[in-house]
């Protein structure tokens, strides 16, 4: 099954079930008026919302619509809480090179994780609106799952059983701030602005083979002002989700609609590219002793897409947006 959230002039939108080649989508507000009420209410609406499934899919296709991803909001505009991980190690490795902060011992054993704001998710076409570009703004290419309420000290095997939807992420963000909140403790807040969704959430189902292992077995293609950025594969995670999921609530439960994010999709292979610009310029330092690649300037426009091995656009929609100067 494949959700979306439509604009209506509302702050959480108005829910739509997508077809399965996203061309078309019906009204769920009867069901459920948002995505956040229905996962509030999973066991309830969940047959529901499979009947609209079918009915949208059928050939007829009665009471659908066009489903066009320019007027989609996040399939979450907001949540309870947003969680982001390190789960590829490659990229956690260089980071640490980057913000010049010693290697954490556990680094391989115990997931990194921080918690991002969750009250103001941009949309899959929304412009990034940023004070500065000496702000140094990248993007990050992430897999990310949605969660229904899942109770504190579950297990990884458990916590996978709680994965409602499956999303791709771009997290942004402003590296400037990053060595300094790295190394204060405390998490970041200044190096990360409003994350993004793609406009499509989708069930563990939709992605068949490709959701193997609490893993996203596809890849995540980053273009920048249209040329080639990566396609890392994400696959390649140290920390599957339902590891994240536990480590997140080894202490506390999780409220349903928690969205936690893979961290930035990473390889060891260099010749498949980068997910952010400050891995690629890491990667560029070790080489040949300094980076080349630039930060992201106003005006410039960066597209996200997941592919599978036969290069096929996944099911989740692209991501594409400008980063503007805020007013």
């Amino acid at each position: 099954m494949k959700l979306a959230t439509l604009r209506n002039g509302q702050r959480d939108g108005r829910l739509v079930v997508v077809s399965a080649d996203a061309r078309r989508c019906i009204d769920a507000s009867p069901v459920a008026p948002t995505l956040l009420d229905a996962l509030e209410r999973w066991s309830v609406v969940e047959p529901a919302l499979q009947d609209l499934s079918r009915t949208v899919n059928a050939p007829a296709a009665l009471g659908s619509m066009p489903f066009d991803a320019r007027e989609c909001s996040a399939p979450l505009p907001r949540t309870w809480q947003w969680l982001d991980g390190s789960a590829f190690l490659n990229h956690g490795h260089l980071m640490e090179r980057a913000f010049k902060v010693p290697p954490v011992a556990d680094f391989d054993t115990i997931p990194l994780m921080y918690q991002g704001a969750a009250d103001d998710f941009l949309g899959p076409h929304d412009d990034v609106a940023l004070p500065s570009e000496s702000d140094q703004i990248d993007f990050e290419g992430e897999f990310g799952v949605v969660l229904s309420e899942t109770p504190m000290g579950v297990t990884a095997e458990e916590a996978l059983q709680h994965v409602r939807f499956i999303v791709l992420i771009n997290d942004w963000s402003l590296r400037a701030f990053g060595p300094r909140e790295a190394k204060s403790g405390f998490g970041f807040v200044q190096a990360k602005p409003s994350t993004a969704f793609a406009p499509i959430a989708v069930t563990p189902d939709e992605l068949g083979a490709a959701w193997n292992g609490g893993r996203v077995h596809l890849r995540l293609q980053t273009q920048r002002n249209g040329e080639w950025f990566g396609h890392p594969h994400g696959g390649a995670m140290h920390f599957h989700f339902g590891q994240l999921i536990a480590h997140a609530a080894r202490t506390r439960r999780l409220s349903a609609g928690t969205s936690i994010g893979s961290g930035t999709v990473s390889n060891a292979d260099v010749n498949v590219g980068s997910s952010c610009i400050a891995e690629r310029r890491m990667v560029e330092a070790l080489a040949g002793g300094a980076p080349r690649t630039s930060f992201l300037r106003f005006g410039e426009r960066v597209r996200m897409v997941a592919l599978n091995d036969r290069g096929e656009p996944g099911p989740f929609g692209v991501l594409e947006q400008t980063v503007v100067q805020a007013e």
